[in-house]
């Protein structure tokens, strides 16, 4: 038998390799010659296309790799290659049937990749192809948006990595919008350094380009460049004039948009009601960044705001138990409140949020509007823990009366509870990721919601039909409501528009009439961008509705959203893009993820290097996250400090490397036990 200080130095040894060695060896031998991103925003909707050439410039035939970074936000609407002459179209198709072509190819042995994985604020749309010696190709890659106005303006992420160098990258962004634009500014890693000189902004009234022209040179120069070439994100964030309160409405071949974001209303004061987990989950530096989060946030109240605070672990604890004017002393009582919260115990998810509720029904207000803010890290482990019966529960003592907002911090909650709980009560949920900056995520979704200008707003349009979604329960300031539908009729001359709403408890009513004769200012080369918006937006209500409804009315919708996502050629969670290859009828699928999948590399963890039986024989638990939790919790057990990557990244390009250390760890925890 091996002695055991040999077989340590062995495992250590294993362990030293992979965290030194390179997880993703880049190759030398292709030329990217040409790198083209073209975005054109039209009236808040973005299309971009991405344009890579590469060659093999090798005397052998080679696998070549396309990878970008997208939106996720966005819908893939086309993909293909060309290879010498013959071009490979993607094929949008409903996602079992992708998946049967897909275990098909499996079966016949090919090659058959499944093309999905998620980050922070991007996806990942990467495949490979096979080019012959000195052959090129060409991959093409669209996508499309509908830009949301978040604090005041719109934001246009683009992400820029071609692998290496470029002699020929050129990025190109034109933005028309009616009404005028008011502001545009370009930030992001992209903008760093050299690379400030490469970019040049041009404005007219209705018009703004953006141009990012950085030669060889330039590309390794900037803040997360080297010589790998660019590797950021380029940010362009604006907004639009709104000399109409009533709003802007659009009309073109039969579809028309309408967004309402008025501003010439006084501020709601607001009841607040912050439901903060101190489970036992929460400990080190997420429960840190709350406190830190809590603290600005309350200094961002106004005076004629009532608030309260609810802290919760397997007890409820309320600061008060009543809401309390936002006074100076008010606010340095519940401050000195904050920064004594203490990670402990279970999660009574149930008690905390119906102690919420309660406390903003025994103190109704006029002309106020209610906000409830939940922030937790996991499920509800004690009290009532029957999901269904939470959300039964807090429904009922809601009943429609205000919003609840649910943050869910980190990879171990529960979101789709967490979003379905929220949507029941005209909510919305948010993921809070566990990096250096969570506190300033947690204190952007308050700014968020900070200034209610409208409640119960109910839009109308006489002549309208396909709707999509016309009621919102609140609308604040710096957001928009956009609503876009077909008109039943293309012959009338006039469109009517009409939003109700409540201002302070008083009713108020927009009312606008426009001509459909008039001449549109799209150009010709976008003028179905208006039918796309209409078709993008209500598929997105339809998938969100999914969570909500049971049934054949699920099914009726689900096939809806099937359908518009195969008419316009849209990969969302219902259907997938088939990438069928030259060699051979290779087949790649291309999928869009939900929120809430694991992050990057964790699918493969667990399908490749550990099943479910080693977990529960190793005495850690099953389940989707189990290889993240195997993670956890070897490392705490066996060190008492927090896990490196889970406390410091949404990146997780070195999880297989952590693996292995971790498996090392815990192979060398059972020596010491003498359990091998």
């Amino acid at each position: 038998m091996m002695d055991r200080a040999a077989l340590r130095l062995i495992l250590l040894g294993v362990f030293l390799i992979s965290a030194t060695s390179d997880p993703v060896k880049k190759k030398k031998n292709v030329d990217i010659y040409s790198f083209y991103i073209n975005s054109t925003v039209t009236s808040r909707y973005a299309t971009t296309v991405i344009t890579s050439r590469v060659a093999n410039t090798l005397n052998e035939s080679q696998e070549i790799q396309f990878e970008v970074k997208i939106p996720k936000n966005a819908f893939i609407s086309k993909f293909r290659m060309t290879i010498e002459g013959k071009t490979y179209d993607g094929v949008v198709k409903e996602k079992e049937e992708a998946q049967q072509q897909y275990n098909q190819a499996v079966s016949r042995g090919q090659s058959a990749g499944l093309v999905k994985s998620v980050g922070r604020t991007l996806e990942d749309f990467k495949t490979s192809v096979t080019v012959a010696a000195f052959g090129k190709v060409t991959f093409e890659l669209t996508y499309e948006e509908l830009l949301k106005r978040h604090i005041g303006k719109y934001g246009l992420l683009i992400n820029a990595q071609p692998m290496h160098p470029v002699a020929d990258f050129k990025m190109d962004v034109h933005i028309q919008e009616k009404p005028g634009i008011s502001f545009l500014e370009v930030k992001g890693d992209l903008s760093t350094g050299d690379l400030a000189n490469a970019i040049k902004t041009t404005r007219a009234e209705k018009d703004a380009w953006v141009t990012f022209y950085p030669t060889q040179d330039q590309q390794t120069k900037c803040k997360s460049c080297g010589e790998n070439g660019l590797n950021g994100d380029l940010l362009i964030t604006y907004d639009v004039e709104r000399q109409n309160p009533k709003g802007e409405v659009m009309v073109s071949k039969g579809y028309f948009v309408h967004y309402f974001a008025p501003s010439d209303v006084p501020r709601i004061p607001k009841n607040v009601v912050f439901i903060i987990d101190r489970s036992g989950s929460m400990h080190c530096r997420k429960i840190d960044q709350t406190r830190l989060a809590l603290l600005r946030i309350l200094s961002d109240l106004d005076e004629d705001d009532h608030f309260g605070l609810i802290t919760f672990d397997s007890e409820v604890s309320l600061w008060k138990r009543e809401l309390l004017k936002a006074t100076e002393a008010n606010l340095e009582n519940a401050k000195s409140f904050v920064k004594q919260i203490r990670d402990r115990g279970a999660t009574d998810i149930n008690a905390a949020v119906l102690a919420g509720v309660d406390m903003i029904n025994r103190h109704p207000r006029e002309g106020t509007a209610s906000i409830l803010i939940l922030l937790t890290d996991g499920d509800p482990t004690t009290g009532e823990t029957n999901k269904e019966k939470i959300m039964s529960n807090v429904k009922e003592a809601i009943g429609t009366k205000f919003p609840l907002y649910c943050l869910g911090f980190g990879y171990d909650v529960n979101f789709d509870f967490l979003t379905k709980m929220s949507l029941e009560n005209s909510g919305v949920a948010r993921r809070i990721y566990e990096d250096s900056d969570a506190d300033l995520q947690l204190q952007g979704f308050y700014e968020e919601v900070a200034v209610p200008l409208l409640t119960d707003i109910q839009l109308k349009y006489p002549g309208g039909t396909n709707l999509t979604k016309t009621s919102f329960s609140l609308y604040f300031n710096g957001s928009e409501i956009v609503v876009s539908g077909q008109i039943t009729d293309n012959s009338v001359e006039s469109f009517t528009t009409e939003v109700i709403a409540l201002s302070k408890g008083n009713n108020v009513m927009y009312q606008d009439t426009i001509m459909t004769k008039d001449p549109s200012d799209v150009p010709p080369e976008n003028e179905d961008f208006m039918q796309r918006l209409w078709a993008y937006l209500t598929v997105k209500q339809l998938l969100e509705r999914q969570v909500l409804l049971n049934g054949q009315e699920k099914e009726d919708e689900k096939k809806e959203a099937i359908k518009l996502s195969l008419k316009y050629q849209f990969v969302t969670p219902l259907t997938s893009m088939v990438v069928t290859k030259p060699q051979e009828g290779e087949v790649e699928v291309a999928d869009k993820p939900k929120e809430g999948e694991a992050p990057p590399g964790l699918p493969v963890i667990q399908s490749q290097h550990r099943p479910q039986s080693f977990l529960k024989a190793s005495g850690y638990g099953g389940g989707a996250r189990a290889p993240r939790v195997l993670h956890r919790q070897m490392f705490r057990k066996m060190t008492g400090i927090q896990h490196p990557i889970y406390d410091d990244a949404a990146d997780y390009d070195h999880i297989g490397r952590w693996y292995n250390f971790l498996s090392v760890m815990h192979l060398l925890h059972l020596f010491a036990i003498n359990q091998i």
